[in-house]
């Protein structure tokens, strides 16, 4: 869940846009996983590196579910998830606790309300209105990535030895919709 926050306080991700694909890589190894205090980060794992990781799990987005709607991980693996939005409009791809989720949805409720989402665009300008305390509606969470239609992101992560984690989409209705999918650890 990404928290809307100062990115130069958290420098924990880059986010590359490049002909059309979102790179997210880790600039440090632990990162707050999308959420304002960060009390849940170790529960959900960090981000990975490229070397590291040995699995490449693709994920196609539509409206409003996911393919593959479950993905089998080991503790401690450390998965390249490569991210397509096939659907109409704009979708997220969320690794977190149900209870980050819930937190998030509201932040994104936000992004909607500010101009920031749109059903099919996301408007950069927007995303770096200031709001206020330091906070800002950028979406550069290293456990998250928000994706325009047609567009491809990818996500490194390293998961925790055990965890209750399921991925989703935050854009409001889509999560109470059923666009989320399950984590399972073998």
């Amino acid at each position: 869940m990404p928290a809307f926050k100062s990115s130069i306080a958290k420098a924990l991700s880059l986010a590359v846009i490049s002909g059309g694909i979102a790179m997210i890589s880790p600039v440090a190894a632990y990162a707050d996983a999308g959420h304002k205090n960060g009390a849940h980060a170790a529960n959900i794992g960090k981000p990975g590196t490229r070397a590291e990781a040995k699995k490449t799990v693709e994920i196609i987005m539509r409206d409003n579910f996911f393919e593959p709607e479950k993905v089998v991980v080991k503790g401690g693996e450390t998965v390249r998830f490569v991210i397509r939005n096939e659907g109409d409009f704009v979708h997220e791809f969320n690794i977190g606790t149900v209870a980050m989720h819930a937190a998030h949805q509201k932040e994104m409720e936000l992004m909607v309300e500010h101009g920031v989402l749109e059903a099919d665009r996301i408007n950069m300008q927007a995303m770096k209105m200031n709001m206020g305390n330091g906070m800002s509606m950028k979406h550069d969470d290293p456990n998250s990535a928000l994706i325009e239609p047609g567009k491809t992101a990818e996500i490194i992560w390293t998961f925790p030895a055990s965890a209750d984690l399921e991925f989703a989409c935050n854009v409001p209705g889509h999560y109470e919709s059923g666009m989320m999918g399950q984590v399972k650890f073998q």
